[in-house]
């Protein structure tokens, strides 16, 4: 009987963890704010996604929230994606360049 050589778990230090399989906690951004519309699994309806935002998930809302209100609009942070309902590319570009983020249009 051959022994598993690969230690999961330890009764004296408890889990163990190897760092080449663990998955990083955030994605690794490049600085820059992208701005897309959607429509796939919409039924043709157009929604406008931003991703790439720099801020921890209670920021992300406030922003989305502050978005969402210049926009008329809904929406919501799915994934640190802020998705808001209808094709406001343009309108977000600018808000988001004067609160001081790189901005990019991205997609169709």
């Amino acid at each position: 009987m051959k022994k598993n050589s690969r230690l999961v778990y330890s009764t004296d230090k408890g889990r163990i963890k190897t760092s080449d399989s663990e998955p990083a906690d955030t994605p690794t951004s490049d600085g820059i704010v992208r701005i897309r519309r959607e429509t796939s699994g919409r039924k043709g309806n157009a929604a406008t996604t931003i991703s790439g935002v720099p801020l921890s998930e209670v920021e992300l809302k406030a922003l989305a929230k502050k978005l969402k209100q210049s926009c008329g609009s809904g929406g919501s942070v799915k994934n640190a994606i802020i998705e808001i309902q209808g094709d406001h590319r343009e309108k977000l570009q600018d808000l988001l360049t004067k609160e001081g983020y790189t901005v990019k249009l991205a997609g169709g």
